[in-house]
């Protein structure tokens, strides 16, 4: 593991020495940076996106992680004794520490599930509504007649795109809980 205060980080970042720094992070399998400012949290994390090209999570659970959270690609705040700006500025929001390994190993995961078969299912759903506009255009002589009124359409996409996703979001569960959770290893499949 590999500790950083907020004074070495100030050297690091005004000295330039920025790749040295993701150099010997990269060899270690944790990295801890106490007594640092907003700011010199915000950085560090726009440094490891910027250069690593990876995504990035941040968890705060205060108002000097506001920063922090907004510069990762996901920002988890918790709720603490500070008061409730890290949760209002994040992506989501946990009671304790101890609820992040469900968090991300369950719901992250069955999260990703769900998109991945939502944006297919979306997709197939447009290319079939276009194709039957189009071969309709060819019954027509392309002369512009619509082929479905107005609320015909309408409650066409309230059924076709409101009710799969919603029934699917509650019911679908491709793997249980305590799968997930005593199975660390499903998570990476997603990614």
């Amino acid at each position: 593991g590999l500790v950083i205060d907020g004074r070495t980080l100030n050297v690091i970042f005004q000295g330039g020495l920025e790749k040295t720094l993701l150099a010997l992070a990269r060899h270690c399998r944790s990295v801890l940076c106490c007594r640092c400012t907003p700011l010199q949290k915000s950085m560090v994390v726009k440094l490891v996106r910027r250069e690593l090209k990876v995504m990035t999570l941040s968890i705060g659970d205060g108002a000097n992680d506001v920063s922090m959270i907004q510069a990762a690609d996901v920002g988890i705040g918790i709720s603490g004794q500070e008061g409730m700006q890290a949760m209002m500025a994040s992506d989501f929001a946990i009671s304790r520490f101890k609820h992040l390994k469900k968090l991300l190993l369950v719901h992250g995961h069955w999260c990703y599930a769900r998109l991945a078969k939502m944006v297919i299912y979306f997709f197939y759903k447009n290319v079939s509504y276009v194709n039957l506009l189009f071969w309709y255009q060819f019954f027509c002589g392309f002369s512009g007649a619509t082929m479905i009124d107005y609320w015909q359409m309408i409650f066409f996409n309230l059924l076709f795109t409101s009710m799969p996703p919603i029934l699917f979001g509650i019911l679908d569960k491709d793997v249980s809980a305590e799968t997930l959770l005593g199975l660390p290893e499903l998570y990476q499949n997603g990614q």
